[in-house]
């Protein structure tokens, strides 16, 4: 239990972690913010794969693809349906919110919300990974996750100082985001040791949200900057550091 409990605040900690960085490089570049955002999107990918989609299969036996496939829809459709009610990163993150004369701080607040409110599935991706009894599987995981939420922090801070919020109150919405994140993982751990028979359809569900904030928001956002190539070579090494981290742990 202390192990996912620091686990969880490592997680929700690498949101302040990147909002402190906000504050530091706040011209830095979409190139280099794409970069890293791309290389956390390769290892989340490995850690989606190998840390929960495959562990699910397995986990479920016989009748393994039966719990998976539902589940991995199951955990994308409610990322999906969370899309709908607050869009995310590249949907919200554009000229209107960029520009210090057109910023709205009512569209300001939503996206902060919208990032909060998707950070719960993503801690509760990284809680579910200890319901397999593999911690160092779960600790990629959660590793994947926690160097997502760097440069997602770090995406909070410009558009809300531009819209006139406070250095003080920035700092406090920032770090709420990640608090979501700390509570998701430890709902997402108990959820799995209350009950051993959902494991399979939880793993394959986080694993889908994984997928879904993949596709869906990581790829999207790094290649709306002109840097696509740089991206895709970074989400492979992402994910070659993920595989080869899995098979040296595994």
């Amino acid at each position: 239990m202390q192990l996912v409990l620091l686990t969880a605040l490592g997680v929700g900690g690498a949101t302040l972690i990147g909002s402190l960085l906000g504050f530091i490089f706040r011209d830095i570049s979409h190139k280099f913010s794409d970069i890293v955002l791309s290389f956390a999107a390769g290892v989340m990918l490995a850690a989606a794969v190998l840390g929960l989609i495959l562990p699910s299969i397995e986990y479920g036996g016989e009748w393994g693809l039966l719990y998976t496939i539902p589940g991995i829809f199951v955990g994308a459709l409610c990322l999906g349906l969370i899309d709908k009610l607050t869009p995310h990163l590249h949907k919200l993150v554009g000229p209107d919110i960029e520009s210090h004369n057109s910023t709205s701080l009512n569209k300001v607040l939503l996206f902060v919300m919208a990032i909060a409110i998707h950070n719960l599935p993503e801690g509760i991706a990284a809680g579910v990974g200890f319901g397999s009894g593999d911690n160092s599987q779960a600790l990629l995981i959660a590793g994947g996750i926690a160097l997502q939420n760097i440069p997602e922090g770090m995406v909070i801070i410009g558009p809300m100082l531009a819209s006139g919020v406070s250095t003080k109150r920035t700092m406090i919405a920032a770090s709420l985001t990640g608090v979501v994140e700390v509570i998701g993982t430890l709902i997402g751990y108990f959820a799995v040791s209350i009950s051993a028979a959902i494991l399979p359809f939880a793993l394959a569900f986080a694993g889908g949200t994984m997928l879904y904030v993949i596709s869906d928001e990581m790829i999207p956002e790094t290649h709306a900057h002109g840097s696509e190539r740089g991206a895709t070579w970074a989400l492979l090494v992402g994910f070659c550091v993920m595989l080869v981290s899995d098979v040296l742990l595994g």
